[in-house]
């Protein structure tokens, strides 16, 4: 009866906050939601409350995940794939790598750290999260470009976040040393796989929208294929989150080549436009309420540090990445904003959030220091940078004129 009692509050709070929000500019809706859900926790009825990994890996990430990717334009990413998987790839790589050097040397000064330790929290804070902030990128850059590429980054990077966790986390918890071999034959398998089951998915997904005109058949057939290929995926230790995201994509494809697809369009919009702030909301709301039970104040200055690192670590992996490669440097009118941008909107979420209940359900969950320093950077991450991201648009607008 709890339960029941704390979902109908969570969605009453949820829906009350999506409908006076006015200055989502200033202050995004999902800081709004976070924060309230951290001074729900005070409260009776959520006192001792909990999610598990499972409830958002496998309830909420599939659902969210899925919607982002059939909405997210076919024609956006043709233009920008061949940045956007290297910087969900390789750059997602890179970008853990720098921050877990940069941990385990900052770290020895306060509370020191094993190198996979390490690692296995930069696993954690690796995966963006630009749900609170595409909206307003859209809106204030006047460019389609970095809201484009940080979207489409931010879904595929999700994947490769999750399988390089699992490899951390097994070195944590087996004691062995890190094999850069081992490494790329578990990425290989789980990246690949779960891309291989996404395809055959979406493909069936795309030739089935002609079997029935029902649209609610339609629509059901859409929630089978978002939580069926997540599932299937997961099974056989592929990449759910992959799974789950090319599915989408591949179903956003056939919507840009057909016209007769838009009933069908319309009736997926019409479920998952409710679906989606539901799921967004809710989860928002978990994270407050779960973060309070685990963050030790005495580790907040460490946290920050940490967050300062991590955007560096992604403004280097940004440099590198873009100026390499003339045909994406010249994506970006002003490419020194664009990074800036780009690397200000990679705000930590609800995948860094399920890793960490992943940690946490693991034998290296005992580690309190690891759990307090991950939620705490977390939220000085969703909090500061979700506040900070049209500000800094106002800015880079006004000196690009200058």
């Amino acid at each position: 009866m709890d339960l029941i009692q704390q979902l109908v509050i969570l969605l009453f709070i949820s829906t009350i906050i999506y409908t006076i929000d006015v200055k989502q500019y200033y202050f995004p809706v999902p800081v709004v939601l976070v924060l309230i859900g951290m001074g729900l926790s005070f409260l009776p009825l959520f006192t001792g409350f909990s999610t598990s990994k499972d409830i958002l890996y496998e309830v909420f990430i599939p659902g969210l995940l899925f919607v982002s990717a059939y909405q997210y334009s076919a024609k956006a990413f043709k233009k920008n794939a061949g940045l956007i998987i290297t910087l969900s790839t390789l750059g997602m790589v890179a970008t853990v790598f720098l921050l877990g050097i940069a941990i385990y040397y900052t770290t020895a000064l306060f509370q020191p750290f094993s190198w996979s330790i390490s690692l296995l929290l930069a696993a954690i804070l690796a995966p963006t999260d630009p749900i609170s902030v595409v909206s307003i990128l859209k809106n204030s850059t006047g460019s389609r470009d970095i809201p484009d590429v940080l979207e489409g980054e931010s879904m595929l990077n999700d994947g490769t976040s999750v399988v390089m966790f699992t490899v951390f986390l097994s070195m944590v918890e087996s004691g062995s040393k890190f094999s850069a071999l081992n490494f790329i034959q578990n990425f290989a398998f789980v990246a690949f796989g779960g891309v291989l089951v996404g395809l055959v998915f979406g493909w069936i997904l795309s030739q089935a929208v002609h079997i029935t005109a029902h649209r609610e058949y339609q629509v059901m057939l859409s929630v089978l294929i978002a939580y069926g290929s997540f599932m299937l995926a997961e099974y056989f230790g592929f990449s759910g989150v992959l799974a789950t995201v090319v599915s989408g994509m591949i179903l956003s494809n056939t919507f840009s080549k057909k016209d007769k697809e838009a009933p069908f369009r319309d009736a997926l919009g019409g479920f998952w436009n409710v679906i989606n702030p539901i799921l967004s909301s809710i989860l928002f709301l978990f994270i407050g309420i779960q973060a309070m039970a685990y963050i030790d104040f005495t580790y907040w200055q460490l946290a920050f540090i940490v967050f300062v690192l991590s955007i560096i670590a992604r403004f280097l992996v940004l440099v590198l990445t873009l100026f390499s490669v003339p045909k994406w440097r010249a994506k970006f009118e002003h490419i020194r904003s664009g990074i800036v941008m780009l690397s200000w909107a990679g705000i930590k979420g609800s995948m860094s959030v399920v890793l960490i209940l992943w940690t946490i359900d693991s034998s290296v969950g005992d580690n309190a220091t690891l759990v307090s320093l991950a939620f705490a950077s977390i939220l000085i991450s969703f909090t500061i940078q979700s506040i900070g991201i049209y500000p800094l648009t106002q800015i880079m607008h006004h000196s690009k004129k200058s």
